[in-house]
């Protein structure tokens, strides 16, 4: 009698759950940002997403990327730096500098704050940039899954 309770609360509790079914990664998030190129196979970074309340009106999204073990953005053409890229296809694009740290080689470090967009759907990138002319270069890493 007490193994049919027990596995009838079991059952209930698994088929009424509302989250039962969902995909969905919860925030806040990180994801891996991976080489593009198999010619630099250390390159990599991550991305944590995250809401943030930094005024009083309503919370903001924030997103940070630490990307190690990037080539030197002169070796790839008319590039003098990295930028984070993220976006939501056909609807809107964040942009955004990241700054090396002073040890020789070391990792390139951003963020932006003020994201009022849900990026259930956003793509992370660490792209190529010129700070002269604002091009923005192809992608070096990529996000492996999307931050909902």
């Amino acid at each position: 009698m007490k193994q049919t309770v027990v596995v009838l609360f079991l059952l209930g509790s698994v088929l009424i759950s509302p989250k039962h079914g969902q995909a969905d990664v919860p925030m806040p998030c990180s994801t891996v940002l991976e080489a593009i190129n198999e010619v630099y196979p250390n390159a990599k970074g991550a991305a944590l997403v995250y809401k943030v309340k930094l005024t009083p009106s309503f919370p903001r999204t924030s997103l940070s990327i630490h990307a190690n073990h990037l080539p030197p953005p002169t070796s790839l053409g008319a590039y003098d730096g990295f930028e984070g890229f993220a976006f939501i296809p056909n609807e809107i694009s964040w942009r955004f500098r990241l700054y090396p740290t002073p040890i020789e080689g070391g990792p390139w470090s951003g963020k932006v704050d003020d994201i009022t967009a849900e990026l259930s759907s956003a793509q992370i990138e660490v792209r190529l940039s010129n700070s002269q002319t604002g091009v923005l270069g192809p992608a070096v890493l990529r996000s492996s899954r999307a931050c909902r």
